[in-house]
């Protein structure tokens, strides 16, 4: 087996070549994420991919699991050392090549694989690398499995197996393509900016639109992983304004833009506007709920609350929760109730039947909203954004608070609005109408205006989001009646951006 991993080691030394360097801090939530070369190396790897076999065995779950990696220039190399790591453990390994993280989900389903491991940074700039693991189809590990996974890995507690193998899947692109493609064609050739910066998508994305009927601009689309005109993020500014650029030059009807493994699908419209991913999740929301009256749907925390209060989904008799946000959460709740689907507001959707397999798809998002393009052919994608009720928002708010006290600030904080509201007692001088815990604290006042405090997950920070359906004014007074409250913790620092 593989000696205990150590967080830190000198490149191009006999130790770096002779041990596992695995940083603690690599896994994350949901995920693993590190800089290769730097937080971890090969073995580093190798030891990760004992880990999951480890964790495959001790969770009872067939030795199976599908493998595949993004377009990054060391991305294969990783997922040979996962691969070997993972044999090691005894489990057998069917490898997909280059893809996709949702093409790497769907073959669980194709292949009948319980499952993946998909080699992947994401959006993240090149010299990350990180792996999107799950054995429980169709979800991906959560923190519980995580822990249980850093434990095995950092105290190299492995359990050797026998029984391994190893097959390449040839051509499986095409099985995944023909999947998302065998459906009616679009009614008309939308006219499409594909943007993919240079990333995995480029070698899927275009393909897929055009297969449905899409008239095609690609932006981008040239796999190069060197990414020379910036991140494939859809939520970076300078991909948004190519995107845009591209979609006004070119008269385009929507701009879609994918991240770098394709679960994520950002939109500008044909007006060069963005939309927010919450609020594209509305108008599908809308167009879905006409198809399927009463359907239920699952947000994160942090998206706008016109799904509660919104005429048109009142009126379709759909029915919103509000859930913990992070893309773990979110697929696990919309498959614990059956949702239609979940939106989140980093533009992670999760589609269940019939449009989806519960598991986030860039492709699949794309191809949602250019049906409903499709249904609304006297409407454009501008005209859709605008039918939207109006609201008002805040960026997201950060102030400072220690690893240490945060939750505890947050608690404070929770128990707080819950004893105004049982009291009576008005917030920005108007009732609290509900209260959301689920992730932090979100709470409501009757004319729809409302705040969010939570953690951060990741930094030492408070999360807080303000957004009104009646006026810049009362968004304005909710942040300072909210902010009131968090002043009472003398551990609240400042914010990095305000109102």
């Amino acid at each position: 087996m593989l000696p205990v991993p150590v967080a830190e080691l000198k490149p191009n030394t006999y130790a770096y070549e002779s041990q596992p360097m695995v940083k603690a801090t690599g896994f994350r939530e949901y995920d693993a994420r590190w800089l290769f070369e730097k937080e971890i190396n090969l073995m580093g790897i190798q030891a990760l991919g004992m880990g999951i076999a480890t964790l495959m065995h001790e969770r009872g779950t067939r030795p199976d699991i599908v493998v595949a990696h993004d377009f990054r220039g060391y991305s294969a190399s990783i997922k040979m050392a996962l691969i070997s790591g993972l044999m090691a453990g005894g489990v057998r390994v069917h490898d997909i090549g280059l893809a996709l993280s949702p093409m790497a989900y769907f073959a669980q389903f194709a292949l009948d694989v319980p499952a993946v491991a998909m080699v992947t940074a994401s959006h993240n700039d090149n010299g990350w690398t990180g792996v999107k693991m799950g054995i429980d189809r169709p979800l991906t590990f959560g923190p519980d499995e995580m822990g249980r996974l850093k434990e095995i890995v950092l105290t190299a507690s492995f359990r050797e197996g026998t029984g391994s193998s190893y097959r390449f899947v040839e051509g499986f692109p095409e099985r995944y393509i023909a999947d998302l493609t065998d459906r009616p064609k679009l009614s008309r050739p939308i006219r499409v900016v594909a943007a993919c910066g240079n990333g995995t998508a480029g070698a899927f994305a275009p393909r897929v639109l055009e297969a449905i009927g899409a008239e095609v601009i690609p932006l981008d689309c040239e796999l190069d992983h060197t990414f020379p005109r910036y991140n494939p993020n859809p939520e970076d500014m300078k991909m948004l304004h190519a995107l845009r650029d591209k979609v006004l030059e070119t008269g385009a009807e929507v701009g879609l833009g994918f991240d770098g493994d394709g679960d994520r699908c950002g939109v500008v419209d044909d007006e060069g506007e963005e939309i927010f991913a919450d609020k594209v999740g509305v108008m599908l929301a809308r167009d879905l709920s006409a198809l399927h009256p009463g359907a239920r749907f699952v947000v994160d925390v942090k998206s706008t609350g016109l799904f509660n209060t919104d005429p048109v989904l009142l009126g379709n008799g759909a029915v919103t929760e509000y859930w913990k946000t992070g893309h773990s959460y979110m697929k696990r709740r919309v498959n614990e109730i059956g949702a239609l689907v979940g939106f989140e507001k980093s533009g992670h959707y999760f589609f269940n039947a019939p449009i989806g397999r519960g598991y986030d798809d860039g492709l699949v998002s794309a191809l949602t909203i250019l049906d409903m393009l499709d249904r609304n052919p006297d409407k454009t994608m501008a005209d859709l954004r605008r039918a939207l009720p109006k609201t008002w928002g805040s960026p997201t708010m950060s102030p400072h608070c220690a690893d240490e006290i945060k939750y505890e600030v947050v608690e404070r904080v929770i128990a707080r609005f819950k004893a105004m509201h049982e009291k009576g007692e008005p917030l920005a001088g108007h009732p609290i109408t509900d209260l959301v815990t689920v992730n932090g604290v979100r709470v409501s006042c009757e004319d729809g205006t409302w705040g969010l405090v939570r953690a951060s997950s990741n930094k030492p920070e408070l999360v807080v989001v303000i957004e009104s359906p009646a006026s810049d004014a009362r968004l304005r007074e909710m942040f300072k009646a909210v902010d009131a409250i968090l002043r009472e913790n003398p551990e609240v620092g400042a914010y990095n951006q305000t109102l």
